[in-house]
């Protein structure tokens, strides 16, 4: 089993990484491999609503997106990481989610989580702007003994931080407890089944 953790911070070693680093060593003691994506500092665009991606596979702007997406189908779980900018996600990560929950992927019914790296504020409005992006995809969100966030200004202030590093190191554990779980309800021979989607508006 895999999971593959995106790191949506402009800083590749900076403290959501430390925080990212913390639930990969977790998931790695309990068996399971690992993978970090970095978004990188390129100007990552957003969504422009076009339907282009439903017809190819793939978004027209061939860039990370299309590469995690690629990778999505190999993963058997997920968790997204970003540091808080004015009490929200990244605007890389952000365009990042817009996309990558549109374009055809294999995240559905695979669990996934968000973690949040501040300073001070600002990470329970990041924790539940990324969270609503799985509720729509049938996603299980992975929880932990305490909303995923860990503070402070430079990695070594993150290392000071025993109970965000604690919590990490819990949501790596009960991500693997999901995972094999969810293995176990497919030997079992039990998968959700999945319905057409319904679409409608509010405009008569």
């Amino acid at each position: 089993m895999k999971v593959l953790l995106v790191n949506g911070s402009p800083h590749k070693l900076g403290c959501t990484y430390m925080a990212l680093g913390e639930v990969a060593d977790a998931l790695n003691k309990e068996g399971i491999e690992t993978e970090i994506m970095w978004l990188g500092v390129k100007p990552l665009a957003g969504c422009i609503g076009c339907g282009k991606c439903r017809e190819t596979g793939k978004c027209f702007r061939d860039d990370i997106v299309n590469e995690f997406a690629r990778k999505s189908f190999e993963c058997d779980g997920f968790v997204f990481g970003t540091p808080v900018h004015f009490a929200s996600a990244t605007g890389a990560i952000t365009s990042f989610m817009d996309r990558a929950f549109i374009v055809p992927s294999g995240l559905r019914n695979k669990p996934a989580a968000t973690i949040c790296s501040c300073r001070r504020g600002g990470a329970a409005s990041t924790f539940d702007q990324l969270n609503k992006y799985f509720t729509i995809r049938c996603m299980p969100i992975v929880s932990s003994n305490y909303w995923n966030m860990v503070h402070g200004n430079t990695p070594d202030d993150v290392k000071q931080d025993i109970e965000g590093l604690q919590t990490m190191r819990v949501l790596g554990k009960n991500m693997a407890w999901l995972l094999r779980c969810i293995e176990a309800g497919k030997q079992a021979g039990f998968v959700p089944q999945e319905e057409e989607k319904v679409y409608t508006n509010f405009i008569r």
